[in-house]
């Protein structure tokens, strides 16, 4: 039985450390992607046994991507093999190149995953049925995915279908990407795109970027996040739950971190705040926040214990480097409780 399968790109990301992507000389390899990065949270942080759904260009690339999904524990049996042709014409791999940031200079992300063999996923690929039918209790999803080609919004459709004939709980991440829209339709598209696929999940993750007409419209101060996750509520009739992150950036390296949630259960409720964290790499602290509220709704601790958990993994991902979770259970437990810093012998 799989707790979590996610579907959803896993690249090779670049990381030059605390130098610049255009004068680097070497890059330490990671794996990340939106989707990929919660189960992988999941599984090495969590203890819950996870999968991806996902393709790669069967090559020496595509190996080492598997090579570190099976070093954070993550299931491949459902990774779907393209034959390589030798130079990516017809499939090739992502990858990822990825600044840090520092100061008053923004993390940079430079994509280069155009026609990779995931993009091409196309329904009918994969046999939801069977795969649902092997017990799998959460399936996640979201609009990277989504947004990596118009075959791939009809097969995330087709699995969240699947999912729900199969009674697995649901949950879908809008993640918008501009990058991937452009030349698309743009942010309208995108909002079109993440409203169809919305609809069908029971959690939305990331819920604030369908407020206002398009992804990231908005701005919200603190006092508006209740009215904007009321107005989400209402175009998601089925969700049972929203949840978002909230992030105030006064530099690359220091944020205030908090989040907040409604579902028709509680009403709207806010989760710890976490003025002034120093942040490493704030590439992947949704995804972790994904993680850990996931962990705590399946646990049944309760949706502000779940937000308490996705808060602490997401700010204890932000202190090292990498997209994936780094974190264990014990130390995102020890800030929840209001741990400190300080050292442990």
């Amino acid at each position: 039985m799989t707790d979590v399968l996610a579907l959803g790109e896993v690249m090779l990301r670049f990381d030059p450390g605390e130098g610049r992507i255009r004068t680097a000389r070497t890059f330490q390899v990671w794996e990340g992607g939106g989707e990929y990065n919660v189960v992988r949270g999941l599984r090495r942080c969590f203890g819950l046994r996870t999968a991806v759904v996902t393709a790669l260009a069967d090559n020496a690339v595509g190996r080492l991507v598997e090579d570190l999904i099976l070093q954070g524990g993550v299931d491949t049996s459902l990774i779907r093999w393209v034959p390589d042709d030798g130079i990516g014409r017809t499939a090739r791999n992502g990858l990822n190149f990825v600044e840090r940031g520092y100061g008053i200079r923004g993390a940079l992300g430079v994509s280069d995953r155009a026609h990779t063999a995931v993009s091409q996923l196309r329904k009918g690929d994969v046999d939801w049925e069977s795969v649902f039918s092997a017990g799998v209790r959460w399936f996640h999803t979201g609009g990277i995915f989504a947004g990596l080609s118009d075959t791939t919004v009809d097969v995330a459709d087709e699995a969240m279908a699947a999912a729900r004939r199969h009674g697995v709980t649901v949950s879908y991440d809008p993640n918008h990407r501009p990058s991937l829209w452009a030349g698309r339709g743009g942010a309208e598209r995108a909002r079109e795109v993440d409203l169809r696929l919305a609809r069908q999940a029971d959690v939305v993750v990331g819920a604030l970027g369908l407020a206002g007409t398009h992804p990231g419209q908005k701005r919200l101060g603190a006092d508006e996040v209740a009215d904007a996750l009321a107005e989400v509520a209402d175009l998601l009739p089925a969700a049972k739950v929203l949840a978002t992150t909230l992030r105030e950036v006064p530099s690359a390296g220091v944020n205030d971190w908090s989040s907040a949630a409604w579902s028709a259960e509680t009403g709207f409720v806010t989760g710890p705040r976490m003025p002034g964290l120093h942040v490493l790499d704030r590439i992947g602290s949704g995804d972790a926040f994904a993680a850990g509220l996931i962990h705590g709704l399946l646990g049944g601790t309760g949706l502000e214990r779940a937000l308490a958990y996705g808060t602490a993994h997401g700010a204890l991902t932000m202190t090292t480097p990498g997209d994936v979770s780094m974190a264990s259970l014990a130390e995102v437990e020890a800030l929840v409780a209001g741990g400190s810093a300080h050292v442990r012998r």
